[in-house]
């Protein structure tokens, strides 16, 4: 639901009426983020095994990550964006994608320096987030909305267990996918960073 500011309703005597935190949208946030403690243990729990537990947590991986683009557009099509959604939304995806990511770690199916590169970057974006909330909520930039979709597909493709049925060359495709959500992560990232430094020396000058 990482959307771009839009103006409330006016009211008729010419007020704004402001949207409610507790609205579908954020419920279906917060949902997902519930959703990841139980995806996670799924996976855990099949230790390799490549089993019903492995897909189903798989698919479980999905229909969660996937919810990102409902909320998104029950929120723009209903006037209900609110800072709190464009705060929890992000964080949501983070921990999808970060228990994703360290579980198949501890599985070693992927190697840790890509969980640790990718982790340190989000996490290191939502604090900085957080420490410049009084200047007003950022909302994620069409890059790393990008980068969100192609780490989704890359830990989507590792998650399921195709070389079961495919054989082992799709352990190619896995790699160049994740190969590619490695560098849109790191490239957003500092790209996150210069434009906030560019933001801040324009108010600075602007003062």
């Amino acid at each position: 639901m990482s959307v771009p500011d839009t103006p409330p309703p006016a009211a008729a005597d010419g007020s704004t009426n402001r949207a409610s935190n507790w609205n579908v949208p954020n419920l279906i946030t917060v949902v997902r983020i519930l959703l990841a403690p139980v995806f996670v243990w799924m996976l855990l729990a099949d230790d390799g095994q490549d089993g019903p537990l492995r897909w189903t947590a798989a698919v479980l991986f999905v229909l969660a990550i996937a919810t990102d683009g409902v909320d998104g557009a029950i929120a723009r099509r209903n006037n209900l964006v609110t800072d709190l959604g464009k705060l929890l939304d992000p964080i949501a995806d983070k921990v999808l994608t970060g228990g994703a990511l360290v579980s198949l770690s501890i599985l070693n199916e992927l190697p840790w320096w890509v969980t640790i590169v990718i982790l340190v970057r989000e996490i290191g974006i939502t604090v900085y987030r957080f420490v410049v909330i009084r200047q007003g909520v950022i909302a994620a930039s069409r890059g790393g909305k990008i980068k969100t979709i192609v780490q989704s597909v890359a830990i989507s493709f590792a998650l399921f267990p195709l070389w079961t049925i495919f054989g082992d060359w799709i352990f190619w495709v896995n790699g160049i996918l994740m190969t590619a959500a490695v560098i849109l992560t790191v490239v957003t990232g500092f790209d996150y960073l210069w434009q906030a430094y560019r933001g801040r020396r324009a108010k600075r000058a602007g003062a």
